[in-house]
């Protein structure tokens, strides 16, 4: 199964030994390596009713190499680890390979290595390898007051998505699509980087929680304009209105578009909006200069 699920893959340049040894070896030039891992759990992070293996496949990388682009580094290699019941059907690891390459080739990354086991429900582990390419890694906690507050990337469509799939609404096919398969903006985290961007994360959890990290990791108050996100919201006002909910509620809460939001010490970079500014003051996050009292994001352990 193994030998099937790598045979006829094309390596990147940065891969000196991929699968079929007891270990892969990847070239690193800078010196440095950064590292970050996740996992999707059947029923708890995708639905195999909704998704398709290669669906699956893609969102797996797609999640990961957006940890790598916070930093301000290029994803270079993932290592994957599979459980799956015995009876799972090999066409169906083979699409989920499929949909790993397909995602990880966009931005000229490869699979390296990983594992199979047997398992009650489909997991699917992935370690990511990147590059920073002789940059400092951008952290969460070097925001200034001063900086402006931008994001690169779309936020509220996966929450959307989710919100059409769990009632079996069958419109805003687009929408349903990026529940499925997030689009990180790839590239922009090496572009800020470049640009002197002071903090970075991607918007795994929520704009809300994830600039909460952020501001709490630098110690400062972050302060949002609604105004400057009204693109998001109007975008999605369509499928809200369809389903009696709030639009803002997605946009400021919903997690898993992984766009990627920075703070910047002056103009932002191609690619990059400005939806507020870092100011003195407590650890935080105001909207419109006040506490947002609705849902600002995922909750790992969360019912």
């Amino acid at each position: 199964m193994i030998d099937r699920l790598v045979a006829g893959r094309r390596q990147p340049a940065t891969t000196e030994l991929g699968p079929g040894d007891d270990a892969a070896v990847v070239r690193c030039a800078d010196g440095r390596t950064v590292i970050s891992t996740d996992m999707l759990v059947e029923g708890r992070h995708f639905r195999l009713d909704w998704s398709s293996p290669h669906d699956v496949g893609r969102k797996a990388i797609a999640q990961n190499a957006a940890d790598i682009e916070a930093m301000g580094a290029r994803p270079t290699a993932f290592v994957v680890a599979f459980g799956a019941p015995a009876h799972t059907p090999a066409a169906d690891a083979a699409a989920l390979a499929d949909g790993m390459w397909a995602e990880a080739q966009r931005f000229g990354a490869g699979v390296v290595g990983g594992d199979l086991v047997q398992a009650g429900s489909w997991v699917v582990s992935v370690t990511v390898l990147g590059d920073l390419a002789g940059r400092a890694p951008v952290l969460r906690s070097g925001a200034r007051p001063g900086a402006v507050v931008a994001v690169a990337g779309e936020l509220g469509r996966s929450a959307a998505g989710y919100r059409l799939w769990s009632e079996g609404h069958g419109s805003f096919e687009e929408l349903r699509r990026r529940h499925l398969v997030p689009q990180p903006p790839y590239g922009q985290g090496v572009a800020a980087a470049d640009a002197g961007a002071q903090a970075m994360t991607d918007v795994s959890d929520g704009l809300l929680a994830d600039l909460g990290h952020l501001a709490s990791a630098s110690q400062v108050t972050i302060e949002v304009s609604t105004a400057a996100l009204a693109a998001d919201q109007q975008a999605l006002a369509p499928a809200a209105a369809a389903l009696g909910a709030d639009p803002w509620a997605w946009v400021l809460g919903g997690g898993e578009d992984h766009a990627l939001v920075a703070a910047f010490p002056g103009a932002v970079p191609a690619g990059w909006r400005v939806i507020g500014r870092v100011a003195d003051g407590p650890a935080g996050v105001l909207v419109d200069g006040a506490p947002w009292d609705g849902d600002a994001g995922w909750q790992s352990y969360g019912s």
